[in-house]
């Protein structure tokens, strides 16, 4: 280890020598005019980089530095050139001491030693031979190895770059120019480390029949370059993408906190298939960088919070006995619609619930995802399972009949259900059992819906701190 720490080291002052490179015409982020961003779910961004470009007659290359380390090459286009693009390389070897050692591997470097008692230094010419855990040199006739234990003095000075070692992510093309030009061209390509999701915070009134609603649009950049003063957009909604493989060892660092913008909203059109929100200015985004933008706020939705206990299945084809008692689900219920207060289209994301305590200190209550959600459409959030709720259930009866060859034919099933209840106010339960094959509810005493061609629903009110019971029985047929 102090081998390789002390190889860095020596080779850190060698590396960060500016060495320049007379054939391009590098066009670097101080040349950016312009840039717009649009980005999907699922990690990948559309980037429009506009540039003044200066070349001179003839072939030369054309050098876009600082493009994302993660950008897919073969999508690149470069907008409105006068000039013939013959060639185009994406350079993703990165300066590094230890790449600059493995790129010299067969050239000519000078050794310099340091005199630890006078400070005298001489020089010596040497060849690499290898860069794998150390350097081995030829000195002369003889080979020699640098390390912490025999070099502890000791640097590399190197007179040039290898081709294609670029200090940042480069976009090179080979380009022939009929006659010198300097103009403003737009760069546009797909990149991978940039994604962006919906994040929603509810807070739930004390009446529970209602809720306010606020939207942010979240956005990460690990594409490995920053974008400052940028237009953004995103998608929302599943955009196709052909599977690639893009192994170019980038390293998504993990994103830190997120950075909340200003109040003003995003705005929302209609496009194509999809939903496309427009941020409002110019946004910067840092490298490994998550930002938040408000994208709607909502301030009264009405809304339904449901208690429900689901079961059911394969039970009411076999004996099963009495049932430990379950807790009820909690779920929150809306409609996306104008007339609820919110209409408006959601984009997939979480949505995180709070409710203030009798302090008036919000606490959470629960977070669920939601799909893509259009307008008119209802929105059900499952929070968690109540503490004082629970439904107990009962298989009071059994029978069946089986066929000629001893397969089960038709089988009924009596049942006792009871809700309790331990809240100081009563409550209303959901309690939906699934059924299968062809069912019939033959007997009951509480009258069921028959929501689905697979599911009763019993609503069961039960007291304040006390219990309902109610009784069913069903008939079930196997079909052939």
């Amino acid at each position: 280890m102090r081998a390789k720490a002390l190889t860095a080291a020596l080779l850190v002052s060698a590396a960060c020598s500016s060495v320049a490179w007379a054939e391009d015409a590098s066009v670097t982020l101080q040349d950016r005019k312009a840039l717009s961003l649009t980005v999907y779910n699922g990690g990948t961004g559309l980037v429009r980089d506009t540039r003044t470009v200066a070349v001179l007659a003839g072939r030369s290359v054309l050098s876009f530095v600082d493009v994302a380390a993660q950008i897919q090459a073969e999508t690149a286009l470069l907008k409105g050139a006068p000039f013939d693009v013959r060639e185009q390389n994406f350079d993703f070897d990165l300066l590094s001491p230890e790449k600059l050692l493995e790129k010299s591997v067969g050239r000519t470097v000078r050794l310099v030693r340091t005199n630890p008692g006078t400070g005298e230094e001489t020089t010596e010419t040497a060849t690499v031979l290898g860069a794998t855990g150390g350097v081995v040199l030829r000195i002369g006739d003889r080979i020699e190895t640098m390390s912490g234990a025999t070099s502890p003095n000791a640097r590399l000075l190197f007179d040039s770059l290898p081709a294609n070692l670029r200090s940042r992510p480069t976009l090179s093309m080979s380009i022939d120019a009929a006659s010198p030009v300097t103009r403003d061209l737009m760069l546009t390509y797909m990149t991978g480390g940039l994604d962006w999701k919906a994040d929603y915070v509810a807070n739930l009134a004390p009446d529970e029949k209602s809720l306010s609603l606020q939207g942010w649009i979240t956005i990460t950049n690990t594409s490995g370059t920053p974008y400052d003063n940028a237009r953004v957009q995103v998608v929302a909604g599943q955009v196709n993408r052909v599977s690639q493989n893009y192994s170019r060892d980038m390293v998504a660092m993990a994103a830190p906190a997120p950075m909340r913008a200003g109040k003003q909203e995003a705005t929302e059109e209609s496009f194509f298939e999809y939903h496309l929100y427009t941020l409002p200015g110019l946004v910067s985004l840092a490298e490994n960088q998550t930002k938040q933008v408000a994208m709607l706020e909502a301030p009264r939705i009405a809304a339904t919070r449901v208690l429900e206990s689901r079961g059911g299945g394969y039970w009411y084809q076999s004996r099963v006995g009495q049932m430990q008692p379950q807790p009820a689900s909690i779920s929150l219920k809306f409609d996306n619609k104008e007339a609820a207060g919110l209409g408006k289209p959601l984009p997939g994301g979480v949505v995180r619930v709070y409710k203030d305590d009798s302090s008036g200190q919000a606490q959470f209550v629960g977070e669920d995802n939601i799909r893509h959600t259009p307008r008119n459409e209802e929105v059900e959030l499952n929070l968690g399972q109540a503490f004082d709720v629970t439904v107990r259930r009962k298989q009071t009866d059994y029978r069946q009949v089986n066929t000629p060859e001893g397969q089960l034919s038709e089988a009924t099933s009596s049942w006792e259900v009871t809700v309790k209840n331990g809240k100081k106010e009563p409550v209303d339960v959901r309690v939906v059992e699934t059924m299968q094959g062809d069912w019939t509810v033959t007997a009951e005493s509480l009258p069921h819906s028959k929501e689905s061609a697979n599911e009763a629903v019993w609503t069961v009110r039960a007291p304040a701190e006390g219990q309902t019971t109610f009784t069913y029985t069903v008939l079930t047929r196997n079909t052939p």
